[in-house]
């Protein structure tokens, strides 16, 4: 399959899944917990006005459509890419909330193929709202792109 095809299927619409293709068109797809998509909620609320935040980005890689959790772009990458089924550039920062099932092999492969698909920055957030954040030559100790962002995400439920 390739994206626009799993995109107008209406078997997988409205799935409580994350789906991703790898290289050979394969449907692949991931249960999502609450507190993963909570984190998600997190990291895009913190992330800066200066740029597009988005949830659940398709990304063209050289191995199948991956979608990162979150991303943020300038406005100039999404004046690219804005009208596109799946990125054919990366966003500038690619983030991903690593679930139960990841891999550490995995998350290194997705990180690559990010990398490869022209994101600047890769960062991973673990179960505790820990960030990791990766540039093409390796691990970074905070975010050269954003700054300001937080070590640390934290889940806070609205005040009654």
């Amino acid at each position: 399959m390739h994206w626009q095809e799993v995109c107008n299927h209406p078997a997988l619409h409205d799935l409580p899944f994350k789906i991703e293709l790898n290289e050979w068109g394969q449907v692949l797809m991931s249960p999502v917990k609450v507190r993963h998509s909570a984190l998600q909620g997190a990291i895009a609320r913190a992330l800066p006005a200066s740029g597009v935040v988005l949830l659940e980005c398709a990304i063209a890689t050289t191995k199948g459509t991956r979608v990162a959790d979150v991303a943020w772009c300038s406005a100039a990458r999404f004046q690219q890419i804005h009208t596109e089924t799946e990125c054919s550039i990366a966003p500038e920062v690619c983030i991903e909330v690593i679930s139960a099932g990841n891999t550490a092999m995995e998350m290194r492969e997705k990180t690559a193929l990010y990398f490869a698909a022209g994101a600047l920055e890769v960062w991973l957030c673990n179960d505790d709202g820990v960030l990791q954040y990766f540039n093409p030559h390796g691990q970074l100790t905070q975010s050269h792109l954003i700054p300001t962002f937080p070590q640390r995400v934290i889940i806070t439920p609205p005040c009654e």
